[in-house]
């Protein structure tokens, strides 16, 4: 990290900011911020450094959020999302990855722009109507988690739209899931490794600005309607989507 430019750490700090002021406000949204950095950032240092960012993010929101967990939707979603991570893991060397994440990268684009239409219309969540769904939503976000890395959370948040969890409950259940996540990739990281001493000076010059845009995420979170935070949710997606659809 040493060799970047100083136009090339600037970008990464407005990256970190933006990711992590999403994540502070609706519990997801720094899945944007790894495809970013990975412009500037080399891919191999990034993905460990991103999952030390993750966990710790997601202690700092549980900290004071943790009474808001939705636990009884976790063995709904654990079950299939695990069975999503084995078909995931089988199909990363049989599926057509380009087409695959562009295919996923319509999908979540369809169904943001169904979330900002269903708040301005005021009416209920796209699929709100049909809760059977949940645990197939949990599928694909174990397929997604083990082709593509941080993209689950997205399937995270769709998974929770659809059970109409009230705002602090969305954010801390959705902090609690990525919490798991980064707890079991961490331990498969550092079996094999891959927490160089690069990756922790890195995450070391990070962590201010992550604990920053965490905070101005947080003071925006305490101050949104749950109708503005629907909208939030949708425009989130609509972002996390790019990265998808651009590889």
């Amino acid at each position: 990290m040493l060799t970047l430019t100083a136009a090339q750490w600037v970008y990464c700090i407005l990256v970190l900011l933006l990711a992590y002021g999403l994540r502070g406000s609706t519990g997801f949204g720094g899945a944007i911020g790894l495809p970013l950095l990975a412009l500037v950032v080399p891919i191999k240092l990034l993905v460990p450094l991103w999952t030390l960012l993750g966990f710790t993010s997601s202690v700092a929101i549980l900290g004071k959020d943790r009474q808001f967990i939705a636990v009884k939707l976790l063995p709904i979603f654990l079950p299939a999302c695990l069975l999503g991570v084995g078909v995931g893991l089988y199909g990363f060397s049989q599926m057509d990855a380009e087409w695959l994440s562009r295919g996923l990268g319509a999908l979540i684009l369809l169904y943001g722009l169904q979330v900002l239409v269903s708040s301005f219309m005021k009416i209920s969540s796209p699929l709100s109507q049909w809760p059977s769904l949940a645990p197939m939503v949990a599928f694909l976000s174990g397929v997604v988690g083990a082709l593509f890395g941080s993209m689950a959370t997205v399937f995270f948040a769709i998974f929770l739209d659809i059970k109409t969890l009230p705002k602090s409950a969305f954010r801390a259940t959705i902090s609690a899931m990525l919490l798991a996540l980064c707890v079991f990739r961490g331990v498969g990281y550092w079996w094999t490794g891959e927490f160089s001493p690069e990756v922790c000076y890195g995450f070391a010059a990070a962590l201010p600005i992550m604990l920053v845009g965490m905070w101005c995420g947080d003071r925006i979170h305490v101050r949104l309607s749950e109708l503005s935070f629907q909208r939030i949710v949708g425009v989130v997606l609509l972002l996390c989507a790019v990265p998808l659809l651009l590889r």
